[in-house]
């Protein structure tokens, strides 16, 4: 089963290491990690995104909390959560294709964020299967690179408690 986990922890030097370790022991491939600062108070979020039994999940996340610098860990897979990635796309697209390419960014809510003579530059942000359609209806035109970041996600608001 997919699991998304959110850590958050003391911003240290060395933190990262520690958390990769306990997944490397467990022999779990990750399928994306993304950290970053928040509030800028010292604490650091980790989103990680990786397969794996519950039992073995639950064991994981019980060797998080042992480390000294975790603040709180919860798997978000449990729940309603709402999950995002990014991914910066460049597209083969002189002028006789750009308009073409320009109406599927439109399509797909995505941003223009750099135009060249032979191509661009497409932002594309949401769920896994929205960026990666995105990236598909880009492919007849030819993408020369793809950068993708990790997966962020948080618990959904909700109404009534859900």
């Amino acid at each position: 089963m997919r699991h998304v986990i959110s850590i958050w922890t003391e911003d240290h030097p060395g933190v990262l290491c520690r958390i990769a370790s306990l997944i490397f022991r467990r022999g779990y491939n990750v399928e994306s990690l993304s950290v970053g600062r928040i509030n800028g108070a010292g604490i650091s979020r980790f989103t990680i995104v990786f397969e794996g039994d519950d039992e073995a999940v639950k064991q994981i996340i019980a060797q998080f909390r042992k480390l000294v610098e975790v603040i709180a860990v919860e798997d978000l897979t449990s729940g309603n959560f709402v999950e995002r990635g990014l991914s910066l796309v460049k597209v083969e697209a002189n002028a006789a294709k750009r308009l073409e390419v320009f109406q599927l960014v439109d399509v797909f809510r995505a941003h223009v964020i750099d135009v060249g003579e032979e191509g661009i530059v497409v932002e594309v942000t949401g769920d896994k299967d929205k960026i990666n359609a995105c990236i598909s209806a880009f492919k007849p035109y030819g993408i020369r690179e793809i950068a993708c970041s990790g997966s962020v996600a948080m618990k959904r608001v909700g109404f009534n408690g859900g």
